[in-house]
């Protein structure tokens, strides 16, 4: 049987929907069978019947109900039609104030998604509020997201999700009417059009066919838009959206998510197959891709890692080769990390000439220069950490680049300083702040005792370090460990900066010790690879065509490569083992691919992904999964269960590796690694009998991927998946953002009665339950996190410093900002995994 809509569709008829509205009309005590035989009476009367409207069987209903005496069932029921009715005009009058028929399905979609807290009725009067008569039909689209996002409040936060429907529907139109006017019909067509204008990479034609790219838009599923909030649809059409080259936009979010998909499943040889479940966890929102990947992959250029880390030899031609690298890396894209341990420090000799070096602060100032001159797109300036260690000559002068006081001369205040401890100093620094701490020039040391001090840690580089200060032929620059500890902590709160890098923890638990040295991290603080600096030979010249020319030849060395993605641990059932091992499954074979599918701004980085194949799987939406466990922050119970999840996800990025490996081999550094020798294993604890069965498929199978993990921030890439960043405590549950001169209400994900009050603000949080947190983790991570501190003005110098000791007590590889409450920093999008 077929029933008639009101808007003149025609149905199957469903008695089950009739059931379920005679229901609504009783309060309790429902006669379930009385209600089903009314159902088969009505449906045996319009057996056979040509036409039948939803109005018909409604009068039906109310008759019967008469009939089987349910009076007062039967008033409630023709109030409920009333309602109804009123409601239709209601929606019909707003279609036409918005002067589109079309929006009509979408309201009754979101009535029937929403519940009744969401009233259209209130949308109706703040939308009227902005209304004028002269608007036409754009603008009126506008204002009726505009109404959605002021409805947005503590008690009603999924106004913005709503808005996020007309956004998507507006996109739509607009594409669609492109689509038109280019008289593309098809995915297939879009995607010929694109390669022809340079905006689709060449080789996305190349793999597939027509008939795969066919049944891949069949598998596109534009209802997944419903996913998004408003603030994370706008992002997505504002950055990653594929436009002309007069702005125009011509790809919807999940052709985007599509799109990507079949860049990343480039390589399998079942492309379609894995095109299809990296589709699937990124257009669910359980996976972001760091913003290179979102915003590159597909296209021309696609440079699609995050992060890159180098290290600055001691010369002239090595410190600008160094900046030449970050200048090539900052034109597309990427962010940088430097470490200037190796720089000869402030007055020592160059060529046996005394006090003629100036020290790191100079060519620091150099890559700051480098930072403005060199923007990442045309988008925004370029991104670049500087690491030096501890006991460098020029410390204090370092720690000065970002402070409002001092010589303006030696500022740099578009470059992140971050610092690399050793164990010896903060084990110092809670013993006696009053002992004497040494800073000495690298490369004095390593004139006078030839070997250089930066390339040991742990006891070795506590023995050496003695024997310098020990050595009356190597000059130094004594303190009090308690005035440089005060100009970190001063730097710190005023600046947000320095980073902290825990080198002795960094190179203890590192699984390729046996290949390298890891001196600093990157941009972000969650990379932690082995690293050496490049070695130049002097230029020769050479004939060719009996040309001369000359030719510089260089060895790489390790030149560290992030390939970045998260986990959104907000939007995935972590209890169910099942979907976490297929979602990680699933993206570490992306991300193992992104190594091979790369475009590599300079050659060095090409050569050291390809040798260790690095990737940095990390997680967002950890506070967001905290609530919907009922877990607090503040709690051992939170401890408890990200210390078994976080040992999971381990476990699982660990399997596909090793699946991998079996598949494609393993990464070329394996042999002799902790991973071969089982030291990984047994240095973190895993002893039960599924590691050790693991540890014996590693030792027997290897591993693709030298590294796996890595806690990214995820700045902007948790915003379009609708929940908190990074492993950040949120910052406020309710907030007011200004956006295009008006107020935008932002809610923490999730908000309801519920786990409104397991949310507690991060500055609000004990931070020693950050810090224990990060120290739980830490034990399951083989790389770093991006781990913020969050402070207010009750805190004292001790207190930041004894927080900093904690962190290096709990096995804390590193710390990223210090973020006072009064303070702004600057996130970093590079990693925004």
């Amino acid at each position: 049987m077929k029933i008639i809509k009101r808007d003149g569709t025609i149905q199957t008829f469903d008695s089950e929907k009739m059931i379920q509205a005679m229901k609504k009309a009783f309060v309790t005590d429902v006669p379930m069978d009385q209600l089903k035989q009314i159902a088969m009476e009505i449906t045996q009367e319009i057996q056979g019947s040509a036409k039948v409207s939803v109005e018909d069987i409604q009068d039906l209903v109310e008759q019967k109900l008469m009939a089987y005496q349910f009076y007062n069932e039967a008033k409630a029921y023709i109030l409920y039609r009333e309602k109804r009715k009123e409601k239709r005009q209601m929606l019909l009058e707003l279609c036409h104030e918005v002067q589109d028929e079309k929006l009509l399905p979408i309201f009754m979609q979101i009535q029937k998604d929403f519940d009744e807290t969401y009233d259209l009725h209130a949308l109706y009067i703040k939308f009227h509020s902005f209304l004028k008569e002269t608007m036409g039909h754009e603008e009126r689209l506008q204002m009726l997201m505009k109404a959605c996002v002021e409805l947005i409040s503590k008690e009603t936060p999924k106004w913005e999700y709503i808005a996020a429907r007309f956004l998507s529907y507006q996109l739509h139109q607009e594409i669609n009417a492109r689509m038109k006017q280019l008289q593309l019909t098809s995915f297939y067509e879009k995607i010929q059009y694109l390669s022809k204008q340079g905006l689709y990479g060449a080789y996305m034609l190349d793999a597939y066919q027509k008939e795969e790219i066919d049944e891949l838009k069949r598998y596109v599923k534009d209802e997944r838009d419903a996913l998004f909030t408003y603030s994370g649809l706008e992002l997505v059409v504002k950055r990653y959206l594929l436009r002309t080259h007069d702005l125009q936009l011509m790809e919807t979010p999940q052709e985007m998510f599509m799109g990507i998909a079949m860049h990343l499943a480039i390589p399998e040889t079942n492309r379609v197959y894995w095109a299809k479940q990296i589709y699937d966890i990124l257009s669910t929102l359980k996976v972001t891709m760091a913003t290179p990947t979102m915003a590159n992959a597909r296209k021309p250029y696609h440079q699609l890692s995050s992060c890159f880390i180098d290290t600055v030899a001691d010369t002239l031609a090595n410190i600008y080769k160094s900046i030449d690298n970050f200048a090539q890396i900052s034109k597309y894209g990427g962010g940088m990390g430097l470490y200037f341990g190796k720089v000869r420090a402030n007055g020592s000799d160059i060529r046996g000439f005394k006090g003629a070096a100036g020290g790191v602060i100079r060519w620091i100032k150099l890559v700051n220069d480098t930072a403005t001159a060199v923007d990442q797109l045309g988008v925004r300036q370029g991104a670049v950490a500087v690491y030096l260690d501890a006991w460098h000559k020029d410390l204090p002068e370092f720690l000065n680049l970002r402070t409002n006081n001092g010589d303006d001369r030696m500022k740099a205040h578009d470059v992140f300083p971050a610092i690399c401890y050793p164990d010896l100093f903060w084990k110092m620094a809670k013993e006696d702040l009053n002992a004497t701490w040494y800073l000495m020039c690298p490369h004095e040391i390593g004139k006078v005792k030839g070997y250089q001090l930066e390339d040991f840690y742990g006891e070795e580089w506590e023995e050496r370090y003695f024997d310098c200060v020990n050595d009356a032929r190597i000059s130094k620059r004594e303190m009090i460990l308690k005035d440089l500890v005060r100009l970190i902590l001063k730097s710190a709160v005023e600046t947000g900066t320095p980073f902290t890098f825990n080198r002795d923890q960094v190179n203890k638990m590192n699984p390729n010790g046996h290949k390298g040295m890891i001196y600093c991290s990157n941009l972000c603080t969650e990379i932690a690879q082995n690293m050496s600096a490049i070695t130049l030979t002097e230029p020769q010249i050479i004939k060719v065509d009996e040309e001369e020319i000359v030719v510089n030849k260089s060895k790489p060395g390790d030149f560290v490569v992030c390939n970045l993605a998260s986990l959104s641990l907000g939007n995935i059932d972590v209890t169910n083992k099942q979907e976490l091992s297929h979602i990680i499954h699933t993206i570490v074979r992306a991300l193992d691919n992104v190594i091979d599918l790369n475009y590599y701004p300079i050659p060095y980085a090409e050569i050291t992904n390809r040798q260790y194949r690095a990737i940095g799987l990390g997680v967002s939406g950890y506070h967001h999964m905290l609530v919907k466990q009922g877990l607090r922050f503040e709690s051992e119970e939170h401890l408890q269960f990200v210390d078994t999840l976080f040992e999971t996800i381990n476990a699982y990025a660990i399997q596909a590796s090793n699946v991998l490996a079996k598949e494609k081999g393993s990464y070329q550094y394996f042999k002799g690694s902790d991973w071969d020798s089982g030291a990984y294993f047994t240095k973190r604890g895993y002893q039960n009998e599924s590691w050790q069965k693991l540890a014996q498929d590693v030792h027997t199978y290897g591993m693709r991927n030298a590294y796996l993990l890595a806690v990214a921030p995820t700045s902007s890439t948790s915003i379009i998946a609708g929940t908190s960043a990074g492993v950040d405590p949120i910052m406020n549950k309710y907030f007011l953002e200004e956006k295009k001169g008006s107020m935008i209400a932002r809610v923490a994900p999730d908000l309801n009665p519920q786990t409104f009050w397991l949310y507690k603000n991060a500055h609000q949080i004990q931070q020693e339950w950050i810090v224990k947190a990060a120290g739980i983790r830490q034990r399951h991570i083989d790389q770093a996190q991006s781990v913020n501190l969050y402070i207010t003005n009750e805190f004292t110098l001790r207190t930041v410093l004894n927080l900093y000791i904690q962190a290096w007590e709990n096995g804390v590889k590193t710390l990223y900002y210090v973020r006072s409450k009064a303070l702004e920093v600057e996130e970093c999008e590079s990693c925004a995994s």
